[in-house]
């Protein structure tokens, strides 16, 4: 019980972190003259009272964080930021139940981008720029935010961070204090996003929607100011400023921090991720690209490679935009865009899916099984990157592809079992689970999850909240290993 408390306490410093998120969408809806400031207003009082009184109440029973402690810590996190966000929204449009309301903003915060709301072009712009906002603060981890700026985590913040943190190999820092690498992280991640936004100016949008588009593509999260997303534009110029960003968010943010304080380029040429997550994303583009021309799909090449580079890019980056409905391709392109997204991103990027890394120790492991075949009694240790993979990772990584493969046949099931189409829910599932967005058939790109009933909807809500977590953080709480001392 007391470990509980505890826990609870630093809960209360997370939400009056949280209430401050508040303030970006308040101040906008102050300048635009919205009628959503008195609802973000007291959106974020309610948030930092609540936080406050549940911190104050448990102060005594402050301590350090062990390791499991970060797991429920993180757990209930997202759920409480994701509860509280909720208020905003039901309180602004009319109709919105919780179940929604719920599954909208932990779309955001997991970076999922999967939608049940219509009728987004005709949105206040604060209720938008709070949606895109979420994505962001979810993209590098609200929770990392808490460890960067809240002193309440002590050196406890270690065990937050590797639960929050995605990816097989955690152990590594930039700097010997764990606060200051979230911090140096959320500083080259604000950098890149500022950068971002100018682009998307440059490129014609105006500074609300680059704002709200910049946040969506750093965060790799596919929510959009209009129901058509980025096809409403209708633009090269914005369509290669978002690919670019999209391909620089789906890397390993340790790489470019180590890139720019050692100012070179080497460092991106020593992480195998890199080159394995750019050879498959832009070969598939050209895949893609050559298979629609040659399925007649589109007139010239040049068009091919333009719809075909964007959606590949979104889908395969889990981000989720889309320039055109993809799921009228032939069937090939689409299925193949949904195996991207399960695999295609780095470790330590904002994007969802089993991560790069995963991939490249189990092909690594069957190739060295195959070796065993031949000479059983070799002695050869796996190497990634010039550095040697401990055993334990490995496991790991076969533990987590078990335990992926098993989540992802049971949801699949349980939404067929309420009575959705195979084609829905098998894409629907990847979609949230791998935090990409858009499914196929009635939850494609021109569609959204307003469809699903209030279970189908919780499903994929759990979903996306699992994935975000990478399964094992999630997981990990519901076994009684877990809870005994």
């Amino acid at each position: 019980m007391l470990q509980l408390i505890s826990i609870v306490h630093v809960l209360g410093g997370l939400l009056m972190v949280f209430s401050s998120t508040f303030l970006l969408p308040l101040a906008w809806a102050i300048v635009v003259k919205d009628s959503t400031v008195n609802a973000f207003l007291a959106s974020g009082l309610i948030a930092l009272a609540l936080g406050f009184a549940i911190w104050r109440v448990t102060r005594r029973y402050r301590r350090e964080l062990q390791p499991r402690d970060g797991c429920v810590l993180v757990v209930l996190g997202w759920i409480m930021m994701a509860s509280i966000a909720t208020v905003p929204l039901m309180v602004t449009i009319p109709g919105l139940s919780f179940t929604d309301a719920f599954f909208e903003t932990i779309s955001g915060l997991t970076t999922s981008g999967a939608t049940v709301l219509v009728g987004l072009d005709d949105l206040p712009q604060s209720i938008n720029v709070w949606r895109h906002a979420l994505v962001w603060f979810g993209g590098m981890g609200i929770i990392l935010l808490a460890v960067a700026i809240l002193p309440l985590l002590g050196v406890g913040g270690m065990q937050l961070f590797k639960a929050e943190t995605p990816g097989p190999l955690k152990e590594g820092k930039l700097t010997p204090r764990i606060t200051q690498t979230a911090k140096y992280l959320w500083f080259l991640y604000a950098a890149i996003t500022v950068a971002c936004i100018v682009s998307l100016r440059v490129a014609g949008l105006d500074w609300y929607e680059s704002v709200c588009h910049a946040f969506s593509v750093m965060g790799l999260g596919g929510f959009s100011t209009r129901d058509a997303s980025v096809s409403h534009f209708d633009s090269v110029a914005v369509e290669v400023v978002l690919m670019v960003f999209m391909m620089i968010a789906v890397l390993n943010f340790t790489t470019h921090f180590l890139a720019l304080r050692q100012r070179s380029l080497r460092v991106y040429v020593r992480d195998p991720e890199v080159f394995a997550v750019w050879s498959l994303i832009l070969g598939s583009c050209l895949m893609i690209a050559a298979y629609l021309y040659w399925q007649g799909y589109y007139t010239g090449f040049a068009e091919s490679l333009r719809f075909a580079s964007f959606n590949v890019i979104s889908i395969a980056t889990t981000t989720g935009l889309m320039s055109t409905d993809y799921d009228k391709w032939p069937i090939f392109a689409p299925i193949w865009m949904l195996f991207l997204c399960c695999v295609a991103s780095s470790a330590g990027s904002t994007g969802g899916g089993i991560k790069m890394i995963r991939v490249l120790i189990l092909l690594r492991q069957s190739g060295h099984e195959l070796v065993r075949l031949v000479h059983p009694r070799a002695v050869t240790p796996m190497c990634i990157g010039g550095a040697i993979v401990d055993n334990r990772v490995v496991l790991a990584v076969l533990g987590f592809m078990l335990l992926y493969g098993l989540t992802f046949t049971v949801l699949t099931f349980l939404l067929l079992l309420t009575g959705l189409d195979f084609m829905s829910a098998f894409s629907g599932v990847i979609a949230c689970l791998n935090n990409m967005g858009p499914g196929l058939n009635t939850l494609g790109p021109a569609q959204n999850y307003q469809s699903l009933s209030d279970v189908q909807t919780w499903l994929c809500s759990f979903a996306m909240l699992a994935g975000r977590l990478e399964l094992l953080t999630l997981f990990v709480i519901f076994t009684p290993q877990f809870w005994r001392r």
